[in-house]
């Protein structure tokens, strides 16, 4: 996002990337980290864009990653990827 708008430009890489780094603040205003994330579910507008988006993914989530859903769908903005995590964190 920039200014409080979806990033509707860059290729599926770089838009992966804002995606996993703005969920990556969110986590941590929660008192959280990637390594907390359980779940995640992915939207892609394109089914070619898998290759790329699972190759940044997989910077960020490497060893034991989440269970992970993804799907291709329109949305309704021009974008080409959306990341919904589920965390848990014992004791919080």
């Amino acid at each position: 996002m920039k200014d409080g708008a979806p990033m509707t430009d860059g290729t599926i890489e770089e838009q992966t990337r804002v995606c996993i780094e703005l969920i990556r603040e969110t986590l941590k205003d929660a008192g959280c980290t990637l390594n907390d994330v359980v779940k995640s579910m992915v939207w892609l507008k394109n089914r070619d864009d898998f290759p790329g988006f699972n190759s940044v993914y997989g910077e960020y989530f490497s060893e034991g990653p989440p269970a992970r859903s993804a799907l291709v769908c329109d949305f309704l903005i021009d974008i080409k990827v959306e990341i919904e995590c589920t965390a848990y964190k014992p004791g919080n």
